[in-house]
């Protein structure tokens, strides 16, 4: 077993991020990114592991009954460099205290800091039964992720999402629904008076996404926004349209499920409207929750989050918070700061380590 000193934690967690920028992992094509985790947790950490698809978790040994689990999660992959990056999104980049490269920021530098703390804490010292999970396809919320792994862990009892918040506790995030509306007319010559254009039809039903306001609003997340995205119409600039299709990204808070929102919708729209997934809820954590309460304690200051995360399949209490700012991500030039990091790690032990660790200790 590889003890892991608290003087080498920072740099060897800044090196594995740096590795595993250099290791493309977008979505769905993680496998090279995983092989290369899965040897450094049981190598260099010493760690059991165990892996489905491009999924990695450890259980920290001899759990105690009296203890609730706490799960560990942050995603391995990214989504796709976008154009303007002015350095190789697959090297990392020094340049004083930043560290460029894809996926830096979103989600390296969680994943790399929790990583360390769950094998500073693995043998014990931990006011949790702790389980650490590096889960593949969180960008494009896929079915080979998160979702396919929660059923063979130990039974959760709440989990600490890693994502870029400065350190700050989400609390609570919005849900995401992608709905494809099609709007019908008829063909007919653009010249004569003849056809229904189903593009006008299309613009009414538009106007009531961008204006509509649903009554319930969150003290945390506020309003559910609708925005139209996505339009799509036409053959030639003869032809009358009879047929529109547009697509709308809805994010949903709390006070509704994602059902409710399609049902509402179907109701207030003439298009046909369908839904391509409702099970991205909104999520979130009690703020009375003794974890909220501690990370409250150590100064954090709760918040609502309008992005989404692993956080929406998971059906126990979850709350995310980690290093690096959620601005950069999926950003040109994305990076995050090596201080950051060893922050990040020194809030987390402070969180989950007991008082008599010698981790608490070394702070």
């Amino acid at each position: 077993m590889v003890n892991l000193q608290w003087s080498m934690v920072n740099e060897k967690a800044v090196g594995l991020l740096c590795r595993l920028i250099e290791v493309p992992r977008v979505s769905r094509e993680e496998k090279a990114a995983a092989d290369l985790l899965q040897n450094y947790m049981q190598g260099e950490l010493g760690l059991e592991v165990q892996r489905m698809g491009n999924n990695i978790w450890s259980v920290q040994p001899g759990f105690d009954a009296a203890k609730q689990t706490l799960l560990l999660n942050a995603h391995i992959d990214t989504v796709k460099p976008v154009d303007g990056w002015q350095r190789d999104p697959f090297r990392a980049t020094r340049e004083g205290s930043r560290i460029y490269g894809l996926g830096a920021n979103d989600d390296g530098a969680s994943l790399v800091s929790l990583l360390h703390v769950f094998a500073l804490l693995k043998e014990g010292g931990s006011l949790y039964n702790l389980v650490f999970l590096a889960s593949a396809e969180e960008e494009v919320s896929g079915k080979g992720g998160i979702e396919s792994v929660l059923p063979l862990l130990p039974k959760i009892d709440v989990a600490l999402v890693g994502e870029p918040t400065g350190m700050q506790p989400a609390i609570a995030e919005k849900g995401l629904m992608v709905i494809d509306v099609t709007a019908h007319g008829k063909a007919g010559h653009a010249a004569r008076d003849e056809g229904d254009n189903a593009i006008y039809h299309a613009i009414d039903d538009i106007e009531w996404f961008r204006h509509y306001k649903f009554e319930r609003v969150s003290p945390l997340l506020g309003p559910v926004k609708m925005s139209v995205t996505i339009v799509n119409a036409g053959t030639q600039h003869n032809v009358v349209p009879d047929v529109c299709t547009f697509t709308v990204d809805v994010r949903s808070n709390e006070c509704y499920t994602n059902r409710e929102l399609l049902k509402l919708i179907s109701l207030n729209v003439k298009s046909e409207v369908k839904a391509r997934s409702t099970r991205l809820s909104s999520s979130g954590i009690d703020a009375k929750h003794p974890l909220v309460q501690r990370i409250v304690a150590l100064g954090g200051k709760p918040f609502g989050s309008p992005t989404l995360s692993d956080q929406a399949l998971m059906p126990f209490p979850s709350l995310k918070m980690g290093p690096g700012q959620s601005s950069r991500s999926h950003s040109a030039d994305e990076f995050v700061e090596d201080y950051e990091i060893k922050q990040a790690i020194g809030t987390y032990l402070k969180l989950l380590a007991c008082q008599e660790s010698s981790h608490s200790d070394a702070l």
